[in-house]
């Protein structure tokens, strides 16, 4: 096999109470990638369609990504990458994510696998170091493995895959204005009281059991975060009130994608996941802001082979 084609999908990131540890993977919203096999060695991307992102390879987080998977391994070819963008930069539903995702699974499948896909994580998370500042994997790790993830620890990196629910499907607004992760990582506090973290400890054990015992109600009362919520809400319009009205339409819970601007909502089964759709969108209706709308189930596989 000399090329493969991609599915990148996108992810939700810190799941409320999981800040930087948890995350899951999206099933109807994605890039496409295109991975092929060159003589010339080393990493190039030939071709961005969709976004203006550089093609130069130490300044693409695929490229990057792809960079250091290159440099644990011994292979006599090099690789051209082409990159079909859908997630849009600074989305929060991991568009930089999706394309180291992207990078290194399809140059681990040419190569002969020579890595499973948690052992990929570790080289995607350069990509994310150079879009944020920050090697975290709760976006990239729901992008190889798929379903829900946890990043129990770092220092070694240690992710767990858990299955999602059956019912669970997601639904994600976007509006369309750019909030920068490291902009938003800026905001937040460094230290926090014990109270809280407490608090939030709690509510992450609660969503990991909940997803585990596919226990709903558990899930919803887990779905808070009273530490990052409080300080990226005021950055997002209209956040309170989208809230609001897809938990009064029966949300399972509710929170900010990532770093924003992006707000999903947990349900159980598609007819409330479409339910929440509607009042989100009868929101920003009421505004002069742009605004895409996701409704999707959760992915189980991650990354996928479509060609």
């Amino acid at each position: 096999m000399n090329q493969i084609k991609l599915f990148c999908p996108a992810t939700i990131a810190n799941l409320s109470c999981g800040f930087d540890v948890l995350g899951t993977c999206l099933d109807t919203v994605g890039d496409e990638m295109v991975v092929r096999k060159s003589d010339q060695k080393g990493v190039r991307i030939t071709k961005i369609i969709g976004a203006d992102l550089p093609l130069e390879t130490e300044k693409n987080v695929a490229g990057v990504a792809a960079l250091a998977l290159l440099d644990e391994i011994e292979i006599d070819c090099g690789f051209e990458i082409e990159i079909f963008k859908k997630i849009k930069a600074g989305s929060g539903i991991g568009s930089s994510s999706a394309s180291a995702a992207g990078a290194v699974f399809g140059i681990n499948e040419l190569a002969g696998k020579p890595f499973s896909r948690k052992e990929l994580v570790r080289f995607a998370m350069q990509g994310e170091v150079l879009a944020s500042g920050s090697a975290h994997a709760d976006n990239v790790a729901p992008a190889l493995c798929g379903g829900f993830t946890l990043v129990r620890g770092y220092d070694p990196l240690d992710i767990i895959r858990i299955e999602s629910p059956s019912e669970i499907f997601a639904t994600v607004i976007h509006p369309q204005i750019e909030l920068k992760t490291s902009e938003m990582r800026a905001v937040l506090q460094p230290m926090i009281s014990l109270k809280s973290a407490i608090t939030q400890w709690g509510n992450v054990g609660g969503l990991i059991a909940g997803l585990y015992t596919s226990d709903y109600e558990l899930i919803g009362r887990s779905l808070h975060d009273g530490i990052v919520e409080p300080l990226r809400g005021p950055y997002i319009p209209m956040f309170n009130e989208v809230k609001s009205a897809a938990l009064q339409v029966r949300a399972l819970g509710c929170g900010i994608s990532g770093s924003g601007p992006s707000v999903f909502a947990l349900s159980r089964g598609s007819e409330i996941a479409n339910n929440v759709a509607e009042v989100m969108q009868s929101i920003y209706k009421g505004t002069e802001i742009p605004y895409e709308i996701h409704v999707s189930k959760i992915n189980s596989e991650g990354v996928k082979i479509i060609l």
